[in-house]
């Protein structure tokens, strides 16, 4: 008796881990996407920023200041789409992850029932 309960506790141990390191796994990839996006919308970004910075330190007279008035705002607005769709593709890899995240738990929580319907039935003969 004694070594069945322990037997079960072991392998309820051994599934949690697993499913830890599974959760952790899939955690982490979800991070990984998140700042690899993120890093690429900045160095877009500051690219398109330092090219403006450069021309406006070349610019000498008010008709090159009204040259850059435009691409200021071109700047500006372009900045503005990139973060939304940043944002958008961010969040979509946050619903994908947690997908992920709650069909392994749905799978270990099924798995578990299938356990204890098991055990219940062995014991009930």
């Amino acid at each position: 008796m004694f070594d069945q309960v322990s037997n079960q506790f072991l392998s309820f141990g051994k599934q949690a881990a697993e499913t830890l390191l599974k959760a952790n796994a899939i955690a982490s990839e979800g991070v990984e996407k998140m700042i690899d996006v993120q890093l690429k919308t900045m160095e877009d970004r500051f690219n398109a920023t330092s090219e403006l910075v450069s021309m406006a330190s070349e610019a000498r007279d008010a008709e090159a200041f009204k040259t850059l008035l435009p691409k200021s705002v071109s700047l500006m607005k372009d900045s503005g789409e990139k973060l939304y769709s940043t944002s958008q593709e961010i969040f979509g890899i946050v619903v994908k992850t947690n997908e992920a995240l709650g069909d392994l738990a749905k799978t270990n929580f099924e798995s578990a029932n299938g356990a204890v319907k098991k055990a219940t039935a062995k014991a009930a003969k």
